[in-house]
């Protein structure tokens, strides 16, 4: 959907206007998602301006209500267990790093143990 890194993917870029053409909302309603708690766009001389992660997570919020009929609180349950989520899947691919490095460190120690045979 969108061509910017993932360091730019936070970087606030989009008024409220145009947030709201593109997701095709009431400019109202993203105020009342913020309201909500389930974005904070960033602030600059009180214009709202979304990232382009702000973007996927109205999107989702959006579906969530309109396509499936969640309501508020369970927008909010989901959104706190997706933040969860990615944070249980950063640690594991910490932890699967680490197991890399293990394998890895011991193959080189084998390596190291044949060649010291020869």
């Amino acid at each position: 959907m969108r061509i910017r890194s993932n360091q730019d993917r936070n970087s606030p870029l989009y008024m409220i206007s145009v947030v709201s053409r593109i997701l095709e909302v009431h400019p109202q309603t993203l105020r009342m998602y913020e309201r909500e708690g389930f974005v904070s766009p960033h602030r600059i001389n009180r214009q709202r301006f979304y990232s382009d992660d702000d973007i996927e997570q109205l999107d989702l919020i959006i579906k969530l209500i309109k396509e499936l009929g969640v309501n508020k609180a369970g927008v909010d349950i989901i959104l706190r267990m997706r933040k969860r989520m990615k944070a249980l899947q950063g640690e594991m691919m910490e932890m699967m790093q680490f197991l890399e490095d293990d394998v890895r460190e011991e193959f080189e120690r084998h390596i190291q143990e044949i060649l010291s045979e020869e």
